[in-house]
């Protein structure tokens, strides 16, 4: 259970300075921008092609099993992305940064466009697990670059936008989905090659970090460098894995939990799932400007994760509902960022693109599971508000036993 897991040690393993890049001016803003939109990719990825989902159905209605394959198109991606992140990370510290995201950028564009000229339902799911392959290069590459070229406070603005940016592109790719698909299910996918235009910027842009100085990207040790710190890394991703449930029920069960309460009018259901997307990337804004390090923190933001829940759970009505949502996404927005930066701030530059690997895999394999978890918990105490209580109530214990273990460890509250 994630509360039993204790939270990283106080001391961390982060850059003495950063690789030398310009932190302000043109070239600095279009550097923010490619790495912002490389990590909204994978978003697209999650959501483009959900609102044609129906009429895929309908085009492969006689295919044996089509009621569950086609959301399977869906869903495969992020599937591919937790378990091949960890990988990529790897390859991403031997290989270097720069290279494979260019790689995985065209690549993208390849396997994202596929199901344009591909006409077995089976193709087109190989393919998006292809996409999700490439997916999991990019993120981990965008990512760890930015751990690179960024330290302290600096850092921890930039994977909060990270995070702001990956939530308001959601919204941005759904409705652009549900646009382009009024033309067929296809057409959605051409918006798949957006990533060629971005890979040459990529290439132009991006400073390539492989060449930094020895002296800031080995730590002092008895050998040269320090070893992978798998312990305090353990911690963060149990601790993610869970996060990653609390971050993903709003997004995937809001509309589910409202039509409970008896509204059934998409308008309204897209309208309160905005205003929750709004939370989230309010709660990353705070987060950036606290200043403060993360891991005290969380106990905190997983309270206000855990008090939205409970509001949710007990709501009558669609405002009390829409009220609760947007507390727990207010802390939501914040638990993101800060679980990332604690696991950066832990890796030195030679290990970082594993450590993120790592990391990406226990967020995505988060998501993969929320839905699973939550059908599963309506299963046994018999309504879905009632199961987002008993996650809010997981979430409150989670707090309960990170704020216990800083103060056996003696480290302020």
């Amino acid at each position: 259970m994630p509360g039993s897991v204790p939270p990283p040690p106080s001391t961390a393993v982060d850059d003495a300075a950063p690789f030398p890049v310009a932190v302000s001016g043109p070239a600095h803003l279009l550097r923010v921008t490619l790495l912002m939109a490389g990590s909204c990719l994978p978003i697209l990825g999650a959501v483009l092609i959900a609102p044609v989902l129906p009429k895929m159905q309908d085009h492969f209605a006689s295919v044996p099993g089509a009621k569950a394959l086609v959301p399977l198109a869906l869903t495969v991606p992020a599937l591919s992305l937790a378990l091949l992140a960890p990988f990529a990370g790897v390859i991403v510290d031997r290989l270097g940064r720069k290279r494979l995201l260019i790689l995985a950028t065209l690549l993208y564009a390849v396997f994202g466009t596929a199901p344009l000229w591909l006409d077995s339902l089976g193709a087109i799911i190989a393919g998006r697990a292809l996409v999700g392959v490439t997916e999991a290069a990019i993120m981990t590459c965008c990512t760890t670059l930015i751990g690179d070229y960024y330290t302290g406070h600096r850092r921890v603005k930039y994977l909060a936008l990270q995070t702001m940016c990956a939530s308001a592109s959601a919204t941005v790719f759904f409705v652009l989905g549900g646009t382009a698909g009024s033309a067929g299910w296809r057409v959605p996918f051409w918006v798949y090659a957006v990533s060629l235009l971005l890979a040459p910027l990529m290439a132009t842009v991006l400073a390539d970090p492989a060449h930094r100085p020895v002296s800031t990207e080995i730590p002092a040790g008895a050998e040269g460098r320090s070893p992978f710190p798998w312990r305090p890394l353990a911690g963060i991703c149990a601790l993610t894995f869970f996060g990653a449930m609390v971050f993903y029920t709003v997004p995937v069960e809001m509309s589910y939990l409202l039509d409970d309460l008896g509204v059934e009018n998409s308008g309204v259901i897209g309208l309160a799932t905005a205003i929750a997307s709004a939370a989230t990337v309010g709660g990353a804004v705070a987060f950036a400007r606290l200043k403060r390090s993360p891991d005290p923190m969380l106990p905190a933001v997983l309270a206000v994760c855990a008090f939205g829940f409970g509001v949710m759970s007990l709501a009558g009505n669609a405002p009390l509902l829409v009220i609760g949502a947007v507390v727990n996404c207010v802390g939501t927005g914040m638990l993101l960022p800060a679980l990332l930066t604690s696991a950066m701030s832990r890796l030195a530059f030679e290990d970082r693109g594993r450590g993120t690997g790592l990391w990406m895999s226990a967020f995505f394999a988060g998501e993969f599971v929320c839905p699973l978890v939550l059908l599963a918990g309506e299963s046994a105490v018999g309504s879905l508000a009632g199961a987002v209580g008993v996650l809010g109530l997981a979430a409150a214990l989670v707090a309960a036993g990170l704020r216990a273990s800083r103060a056996t460890a003696g480290q302020p509250a």
